[in-house]
């Protein structure tokens, strides 16, 4: 009898549990089984295999062979488990040295020419790897760039079958041309063990030049409360009639936040990898994703799902970044209330028959509706058709727990013709914003210190009165509109929220009560003392 065995990664979303790929030769009537809770597509690696490895010039095992997968009781799919799958038959038909093979993760698909294809999931699937105490992984060179991202792991980036076996065996390895696949991502040269990531390839979502808030017109208090929503990461809903400029705001708050920490990057590129978005050549993300579905995306668009094992979403892919629901009146209900779970708790959990997966979503929400389906109600115009009726049941659209979750909500006027021709309306840029958005957030990272929060929407609110309370009397307006049923006793904790951010970029100690005010304008549309307007810079 002869055994082999390696190592590949089942991924449930961005969590991966090591898989053992044994291989088991017999003699008796040539047979390939695979067993192991395997899906269709990684059934079907029977037949890519064996293709694979004859076309690759090694010899395929004439007798009984078994291959399973450890630990039976997990769902395996996908066609990622080729290479492993590859290895250990060729290791227990004694072509290689089964103890080459003992210790290495595999992950690949395996064309049937003997081509290594790159797989989704390679980031988490490494760093799943690294976590269970492995050192030493083998990758398509397409995706091998992606999983040098893992510190302390030695990444082997292969193009055919055939170069592996040459490597694993001691041969001279085989010349192999570079595969031609659109959206393929580069890793290097050639391969070998423990390739670093190519400098310069950092994603930045905005693109080269990202839109600039100078290029808005006037909206003086919808530029304001961009810029308290980027500096506590705090939901926003912009309500204003078609062409005031709700897109335009909301397209440059990506460009308010600061850049991802190493450990943001790789939660952000893992969730990436999985869906399969990374773009070509840019393994990791370094900047504050942007993800605006349409208004007709499906609850399975927007929180994760699908046939079989789910995937992310629209919430997951925005994760440490902005999701911008643009015409947020015209999605369905249902479809919204499912992002208040996941406003609460930064993560989603879609349970299926073939498995639950947990994906992060931690999300700056910003939404934006028109006032009514005509769009002109409440405006300057006057025009507006739409029946009383028919305008309250538009707004009935957003439900109240779920705008409860919204800290900020500003109207967006349209803008003037004087501001319009001005150019540009003397606004600030995006950098100046940026600035004091980041002095903001260090304020808050050194009042935080040593506890598990960041920004100050994070922070429970019977933190935030007990171990860092405001000044007697500040939140007298606040639990005045709390007595008369305007607030609840979450709102009364996000105004407490709003008010800290607002204090950060002011540069005071502890909110005062011109800081509460403020954020209660922000939350209510209503002007209190000076407003917010009168503390712009």
């Amino acid at each position: 009898m002869a055994f082999a065995r390696t190592c590949a990664v089942a991924l449930v979303g961005v969590e991966g549990v090591v898989v053992e790929v044994q291989a088991d030769l017999e003699p008796g009537v040539a047979a390939f089984s695979l067993v192991g809770l395997a899906d269709k597509s990684l059934s079907e690696s029977r037949d890519r295999v064996r293709a694979a490895v004859v076309n690759s010039g090694a010899p395929w095992p004439q007798r009984k062979l078994t291959v399973g997968l450890s630990p039976a009781a997990v769902p395996k799919c996908g066609s990622g488990f080729d290479l492993a799958v590859a290895c250990s038959v060729l290791a227990a038909s004694e072509r290689i040295d089964p103890r080459s093979i003992a210790d290495v993760m595999m992950i690949g698909e395996l064309g049937l020419d003997g081509r290594v294809r790159p797989v989704r999931g390679v980031l988490p699937a490494v760093l799943t790897a690294a976590d269970a105490g492995y050192r030493q992984v083998v990758v398509p060179e397409q995706a091998a760039a992606e999983a040098a991202l893992v510190p302390d792991v030695a990444v082997l980036g292969v193009r055919s079958l055939r170069q592996l076996i040459a490597l694993l065996a001691d041969e001279p390895v085989p010349e192999e041309p570079p595969a031609e696949e659109p959206g393929g991502r580069w890793a290097g040269p050639g391969p070998g063990w423990g390739e670093a990531c190519p400098a310069g390839l950092l994603l930045s979502p905005g693109g080269e030049h990202p839109p600039d808030l100078a290029e808005v017109s006037g909206q003086r208090l919808a530029r304001r409360a961009l810029e308290v929503a980027a500096a506590g990461r705090h939901h926003l809903f912009l309500k204003g009639p078609p062409g005031a400029g709700k897109t335009m705001l909301a397209e440059r708050l990506p460009g308010l936040l600061p850049p991802l920490t190493r450990q943001e990057a790789l939660e952000v590129t893992a969730v990436h990898s999985v869906s399969g978005s990374l773009p070509a050549g840019r393994p990791l993300i370094d900047r504050p994703p942007y993800c605006a579905p349409h208004h007709s995306a499906s609850m399975a668009a927007l929180v994760g799902g699908g046939a079989g094992l789910p995937r992310p979403g629209a919430v997951s892919l925005a994760h440490h970044g902005v999701l911008f629901l643009d015409e947020a009146a015209e999605m369905s209900g249902q479809v919204l209330d499912a992002l208040r779970q996941p406003l609460e708790s930064g993560h989603v959990v879609v349970a299926r028959s073939a498995g639950v997966m947990r994906m992060p979503a931690r999300v700056l929400l910003v939404l934006a509706a028109n006032p009514c389906p005509c769009g002109r109600h409440g405006t300057s115009a006057g025009d507006c058709d739409c029946l009383p009726g028919t305008v309250r049941r538009y707004r009935a659209r957003l439900s109240g727990p779920l705008l409860d979750r919204v800290d900020l909500r500003v109207p967006v006027e349209p803008v003037s013709r004087a501001e319009l021709v001005s150019g540009g309306g003397g606004g600030e840029p995006t950098a100046a914003v940026a600035a004091r958005v980041l002095e903001a957030r260090q304020r808050a990272g050194e009042r935080f210190s040593g506890t598990p929060w960041r920004t100050n929407s994070e922070v429970p609110g019977h933190q935030l009165r007990t171990r860092w309370a405001p000044p007697p009397g500040a939140l007298a307006r606040a639990e005045h509109d709390m007595d008369r049923g305007l607030l609840t006793a979450r709102g009364l904790d996000r105004v407490l929220r709003v008010a800290w951010t607002v204090a950060d970029l002011a540069g005071h100690d502890r909110p005062t009560a011109g800081d509460v005010d403020a954020a209660l304008e922000l939350r209510t549309g209503v002007r209190r003392g000076a407003g917010i307007v009168g503390s712009l810079p």
